[in-house]
């Protein structure tokens, strides 16, 4: 019979780190769908420049907000980390396809799950990096 500690608190420093990084993904993306859902002048020429029709924007804006409260929310926080992990890897494709830079992408999911492995952790113990 396998016995599990208790994970040890988190510090201070490390709790609040967590908090802004979760913070800060969920930011960006409610407000890249609120951008979506308005669908001001620079929001369509970048859908034109990327090659996307517009009518993808409301359907792109309601994923990325139902990914963004998927993670926000801790009992769920995984689920929305994997659905917006996918939808970053299509920024990211797109970027690639057009030329444009991906790199801010690719740092956006590095915060994204170093955010969710500092507050979670059954994440922790399944990666256990300190070892």
């Amino acid at each position: 019979m396998e016995t599990t500690t208790p994970p040890a608190p988190l510090s201070k420093t490390v709790l609040w780190t967590s908090r802004i990084m979760v913070a800060l993904p969920v930011l960006m993306m409610l407000m890249s769908a609120i951008f979506k859902f308005l669908a001001p002048p620079e929001v369509v020429k970048g859908f034109e420049h990327l090659g996307w029709s517009m009518n993808l924007v409301t359907v792109l804006g309601a994923l990325q907000l139902a990914c963004a409260i998927l993670y926000a929310i801790p009992r769920t926080a995984v689920l929305g980390a994997i659905l917006l992990t996918g939808y970053l890897g299509g920024a990211i494709a797109t970027c690639v396809r057009v030329g444009d830079g991906w790199i801010l992408q690719f740092v956006f999911g590095v915060v994204l799950w170093g955010g969710l492995y500092l507050r979670d952790p059954r994440l922790r113990a399944m990666i256990p990096l300190n070892r």
